[in-house]
This record gives C-alpha cells, structure tokens and sequence, in this order.
C-alpha cells in the first residue's frame, strides 16, 4: 500500500504542477510530463525505503523449513 501511495501521490502531485506550468506558458505537453516524472520519483522513492527487497533477504527462516543454528 505505500508503495501505491508514493507513485499515485507522486503522479498528482507532478501532473498538477505540469498543468499550472502548462496554463502559464500555454503548452500542452507538462502535465504528462510531470505525471512521468512522478511516477519515476514514486518508484525511487520506494525503493530507497526498501519497499522492493526480494522476500530471501527477508530474516527468518522459510515458511516449511527448520531453523538451523550457525556453528
């Protein structure tokens, strides 16, 4: 779910700014632009919050398997 919120806030947040960008200057082309941008900014955001590390990093041991002491 914070994934999620990251790029749909980052997306909003970016493609609103475009179109204030847009109506100032009278362009058509910023508020994809800005909706690109941050839906990339979302995703790095995410994955410097660690939200994408792959489940074997995780601690513990796997669902199914003994946990075995190291020597």
């Amino acid at each position: 779910m914070a994934v999620f919120s990251y790029i749909v806030g980052g997306i909003l947040v970016w493609s609103l700014i475009g179109w204030g960008l847009d109506s100032l200057w009278g362009t058509r082309w910023l508020v994809l632009a800005g909706a690109l941008l941050g839906a990339a900014g979302g995703f790095y955001l995410a994955q410097m919050h660690g939200f994408f590390k792959h489940r074997a990093e995780s601690s513990g041991p796997e669902p199914g398997k003994p946990h075995k002491p190291s020597k």
